[in-house]
């Protein structure tokens, strides 16, 4: 495990987010393609809150604490309970980048943790620290994902009057 990688990546990934984000118009931001998806507004109060109410905090439990059973968190119904499509933009994206360095720091601080240690999940079994880092990393990179569909969703459906379709499959 090499933790140093991972820093890296995530420090990558907050910048890739935030150039992905910013600039944006409001309208944008709260668009969705259909009501069962969701905005890039809720995409990066998502983020926001699983960087502070998830990954950082259960790794930490792992590592420290593998026997204190983890907070409950509701991902899919904080997005309308928290009304995350509500919000502004430019302080969603800063909570979020806030929390990253907050992790970022916090997994810089870290002095050989035991990637082996584990936590015993009621439905999957043992789930070791690597796979909760390893979990965080491939969260970040479906968001981005989403984010990528998002946009390229939201400026088809602007410009349907146009052909897209030289651009490639999507």
């Amino acid at each position: 495990m090499n933790l140093e990688h991972f820093i890296a990546r995530f420090s990558y990934n907050a910048e890739t987010i935030r150039n992905m984000v910013q600039g944006i118009i409001l309208e944008q931001a709260r668009w969705k393609p259909n009501p069962d998806s969701w905005s890039i507004l809720e995409v990066i109060n998502h983020l926001y809150d699983e960087e502070r109410e998830d990954f950082r905090q259960r790794l930490d439990l792992i590592l420290h604490h593998p026997d204190q059973d983890w907070p409950a968190i509701d991902p899919q119904g904080w997005v309308t309970a928290r009304q995350y499509n509500q919000r502004d933009l430019n302080a969603s994206l800063a909570n979020f980048l806030d929390e990253r360095q907050k992790s970022l720091n916090w997994l810089q601080g870290l002095e050989n943790p035991n990637w082996r240690s584990a936590y015993n999940h009621p439905q999957v079994g043992p789930f070791y620290a690597a796979d909760m880092l390893a979990a965080w990393l491939a969260h970040d990179f479906l968001h981005i994902r989403q984010l990528t569909e998002l946009h390229y969703a939201y400026h088809a459906q602007q410009m349907r009057q146009y052909r897209v379709d030289y651009a490639g499959d999507w």
